[in-house]
């Protein structure tokens, strides 16, 4: 029964700071767009990158 009052004031601080720490996520925007990034990962970002060609065999420097 002693052990009953500190249990209770632990998970009440718990419980407030897994509150605080929810309330921190929505203010900051983490929830806004859970479906986005799914499909985002689909579409390339980078069209202007381009991929450079392998060199020849007799343009390597330093090749045997």
């Amino acid at each position: 029964m002693t052990s009953l009052i500190p249990l209770i004031g632990l998970s009440l601080c718990l419980g407030v700071g897994f509150l605080m720490i929810f309330l921190w996520a929505l203010r900051t925007g983490q929830f806004d767009d859970p479906e986005g990034p799914k499909y985002r990962m689909l579409f390339d970002d980078d069209e202007s990158e381009v991929f450079e060609e392998p060199e020849e065999e007799g343009e390597r420097a330093g090749g045997p």
